[in-house]
């Protein structure tokens, strides 16, 4: 990567349409580069993505630096967060999670309820959604949009997921459920009114023992 520059990472606009062929062509090297599955989208498909306001870019000024966009399905009851890819020249030095991150901010924006789900065989690319709260779950779990799985079939790695009947495949299926987030939020709240509960006891607890004033209820009472 270029040292000691700055790269925005933003929404995409119709401003941004320019560079869908840069795009597409940086996805099929990489593509070809790992000898796994990366599957293509057109250009009116990438386009439209970015009109529709659900694509991040990232650029250096006017040159590309790495992309990715949203899709919903099942009525909108699940989100992917796909294409995700870095320009060579800027990889290695988080612009990947950076990418990533600012896409589920977009997805969780657009689509609150939604489940975020993606399928990916890259090592880095889990790590990331694990830090975003994304758990490893089988493909069962993901959307049954067959509309989802038709955009697989440019994929080197399709049959495996025919012979399959769409139970596995190469990539590894990750979900993040808002419901997650509910419930963690609900966990915390309980613990923070536990050690708030703890806190008063052992206040009352250390009064008592100095002045031999018992605290309890915002009542006192003396121990004579």
């Amino acid at each position: 990567m270029k040292a000691g520059i700055n790269i925005d990472v933003v929404v995409a606009t119709e401003a941004h349409i320019l560079y869908v062929e840069v795009i597409n062509d940086t996805i099929e090297k990489a593509s070809k580069e790992r000898g796994t599955g990366i599957a293509k989208r057109t250009y009116e498909y990438v386009a439209n993505k970015i009109s529709e306001g659900k694509a991040v870019i990232a650029l250096h000024g006017n040159e590309f630096a790495g992309f990715c966009y949203i899709e919903s399905w099942g009525h909108n009851k699940f989100v992917a967060n796909s294409g995700l890819i870095v320009s060579p020249e800027y990889r290695g030095h988080g612009l990947a999670k950076r990418i990533k991150k600012r896409a589920f901010e977009l997805s969780r924006q657009k689509f609150p309820d939604a489940k975020i789900f993606g399928l990916t065989t890259g090592l880095a690319v889990m790590k990331i959604n694990s830090e975003l709260g994304y758990r490893p779950v089988t493909f069962s779990e993901l959307t049954d949009d067959q509309a989802f799985w038709g955009g697989c079939k440019s994929c080197v790695n399709y049959d495996i997921l025919e012979r399959t009947e769409k139970t596995k495949c190469l990539c590894t299926g990750m979900l993040f459920d808002p419901v997650w987030e509910e419930e963690k939020q609900k966990q915390e709240s309980r613990w923070q009114r536990w050690k708030l509960w703890l806190r008063n006891r052992k206040d009352r607890m250390v009064a008592f023992a100095f002045t031999g004033v018992r605290v309890e209820n915002n009542t006192r009472s003396t121990v004579k």
